[in-house]
């Protein structure tokens, strides 16, 4: 693995250094969360903030885009992030448990939602802004950029959209392949399940938007028994978002990829990484597993996705039964986008892992009354008793 600055002059250098750096192996022990939200005035929810507004509200806890040097992070060890619309997020610290997770996770999204309520700003409830289009409020050479690269799919993702994000170790190397394997194929029903966002026939219109952006960006990651060589071959071959210069423009040439750029230009080892950082899979390597397909929750569920990804990932067999059960609906992920739980091969792989997650939430260590509200959300979003194989 070379510096920042070592020039690449081949793409197997490139996919050798992708190869070396997407999985870092071990026991799987830690969880990590990122909950986002839209932004609105409490008194007009269709006016559009102002980035002085939101830094104001944030104080020290206001991130670097906003004009912070050095953010403070929440309580809980939180760090608030800001994106291009005004949308805010929570990257939580690294947890080694669900149960740390939560307690940590809920206090530093009480003290977000304090400290921009009291600034007359509120946080929205869905995964798509109902009250406004959307429009890029900050700005930087990335997301000047990006807004140029895009069309109006990417301009909405950008603007106006939030997701939740679980983060997972990737396991010892002999579960890697696995686990890799199941968070994918799990991703439809789990997609359909949690979706947020309804809007024009969508069931989540969320991921509608990121389905309209560059499929070379947005695509699942290709399902093979090498999946750090399938990840590096995506990753050169995905086109360019943005290219870091001096000035200030960081437009790309259109339609270039990071293969093209190695054989025309001089890329760095750490234009690669940043690179990396604007491919937006399903589910994405960063050394753990990031599970990007989730919408935004409504206020207080999102511990729900978490403790059914935490629960079907808790032992190999858990996770060899969760693949089995979500075999019907691996790979439908725009009919679990549009039609949500009413398309019949999601919604069955649906309800199936929902109740082998149910039946298996202690393994979370979550206290007795968090399994409980686990399971009341899933039985509602699912329509059926708690009686019914879905026990509290």
């Amino acid at each position: 693995m070379g510096s920042a600055d070592q020039v690449l002059r081949r793409a197997a250098d490139a996919i050798e250094h992708i190869r070396g750096i997407c999985f870092k192996t071990g026991p799987p022990r830690t969880v990590g969360a990122e909950l986002e939200w839209t932004t609105h005035r409490t008194a007009d929810p269709s006016a559009y903030l102002r980035p002085g507004e939101l830094a104001e509200a944030l104080g020290a806890h206001a991130p670097v885009t906003l004009g912070n040097p050095h953010p403070v992070p929440l309580p809980g060890g939180g760090a608030v992030t800001v994106e291009p619309g005004g949308q805010v997020e929570i990257s939580s610290a690294p947890a080694g448990s669900l149960t740390e997770l939560h307690t940590a996770v809920t206090a530093d999204q009480q003290v977000l939602a304090g400290l921009l309520r009291r600034a007359g700003i509120e946080m929205g409830e869905r995964a798509l802004d109902p009250h406004r289009e959307p429009r890029r409020i900050l700005d930087t050479p990335r997301y000047a950029a990006m807004e140029r690269i895009f069309n109006q799919a990417g301009r909405t993702m950008m603007g106006g959209t939030a997701g939740f994000q679980v983060c997972l170790d990737a396991g010892e190397s002999n579960q890697l392949p696995a686990r890799w394997a199941a968070l994918n194929e799990i991703g439809p029903p789990l997609l359909a399940l949690f979706a947020n966002s309804p809007r024009d026939g969508w069931a989540s219109a969320r991921m509608a938007a990121w389905y309209g952006i560059d499929t070379h960006r947005t695509d699942p990651v290709p399902q093979t028994d090498d999946p750090a060589l399938s990840w590096a071959e995506y990753a050169v071959d995905a086109p360019l978002l943005c290219i870091r210069r001096p000035d200030g423009n960081w437009d790309a040439p259109r339609g270039m990829t990071f293969r093209d750029w190695i054989a025309q230009g001089s890329p760095t080892i750490g234009d690669l990484d940043y690179h990396l950082g604007t491919l937006f899979p399903p589910v994405r390597p960063r050394g753990y597993l990031e599970v990007r397909y989730l919408d935004t929750q409504p206020p207080g569920e999102w511990i729900a996705p978490a403790a059914v990804i935490v629960t079907l990932l808790a032992d190999d067999t858990l996770t060899d039964r969760a693949r089995d059960l979500a075999a019907p609906a691996a790979g439908r992920w725009s009919q679990a986008a549009r039609s949500g739980l009413a398309d019949r091969e999601v919604h069955d792989s649906a309800l199936a892992l929902a109740e082998l997650a149910c039946h298996h939430l202690h393994r979370t260590g979550l206290p007795p009354e968090v399994r409980a509200t686990v399971s009341d959300i899933l039985a509602r979003r699912l329509g059926v008793s708690t009686r019914m194989g879905i026990p509290a």
